[in-house]
């Protein structure tokens, strides 16, 4: 995949960003996704052709699915809790291998009201599994207003 060359400025234009970078080249993505409970991968869907290299996702609200479907350590899980960018980078491996796609992406956070796992409200860690290595990516994105208002714009972020 190529560089990203502009910053899309919506969730569907990310979307779109990631169509034109996929489609043709045989190249394959899945998620795995906790806080963003799926809209990564609808808003992946919404582009016409994505059924060429979307291959599927896992939403994976609770740890135990985290760890029963997705391989997430349990170990892990028990010690940093789900808000973890290993716990994201160990998601987008599994959900890259179950779809059986090349590129993983998964989302992880908090979304509050409350902290969660001893982590802010506004945690935010997406995980990134390639072909070459793993990318964990971690950030914050505090202060931008939460529960479900910025629901659009975690997708942006992650797509």
């Amino acid at each position: 995949m190529g560089v990203l060359k502009t910053v899309p400025h919506s969730a569907k234009e990310a979307a779109q960003i990631l169509h034109d970078a996929l489609v043709g080249t045989g190249l394959t993505i899945a998620t795995a996704e906790s806080l963003t409970g799926g809209d990564v991968g609808g808003t992946i869907c919404t582009v016409a052709g994505a059924s060429e290299y979307y291959r599927g996702g896992v939403i994976s609200y609770a740890s135990a699915v985290k760890a029963s479907v997705l391989g997430v350590n349990e170990e892990l899980l028990a010690k940093n809790g789900s808000v973890d960018p290993e716990v994201a980078r160990q998601m987008a491996q599994g959900t890259a291998r179950i779809c059986g796609a090349d590129y993983g992406v998964s989302t992880t956070g908090v979304a509050g009201p409350e902290p969660h796992d001893g982590k802010p409200v506004g945690t935010v860690f997406l995980g990134v599994h390639t072909p070459r290595q793993p990318m964990p990516y971690s950030g914050t994105m505090r202060g931008i207003g939460y529960r479900f208002a910025p629901r659009q714009r975690r997708m942006q972020f992650s797509c």
